[in-house]
């Protein structure tokens, strides 16, 4: 499966549970956040960048969005478990 196509398929696992305002989330503390959940996040908002098609744009803005994506990684992993 190619890199694409699996930021496509985890964002859109991630619109699944994600809020529908960041407003009304609560914001993510990144002191309990395991590797796992950061990492999906990362993903998860990668897949949501404005233009996805770019990858180094996607990457710059997952970096500053992830803790936005945690608790929409964490119902995803706990959903698998």
């Amino acid at each position: 499966m190619t890199t694409s196509r699996r930021i496509l398929l985890a964002g859109m696992a991630g619109l699944a549970v994600a809020p529908t305002s960041l407003a009304a989330a609560p914001a993510p503390a990144r002191d309990g956040t395991t590797v796992a959940e950061e990492r999906f996040a990362r993903m998860i908002a990668a897949a949501h960048a404005p233009d996805v098609t770019n990858a180094r744009q996607a990457e710059r803005y997952a970096d500053a969005h992830w803790p936005d994506y945690v608790v929409a990684a964490r119902a995803v992993l706990d959903a698998r478990a």
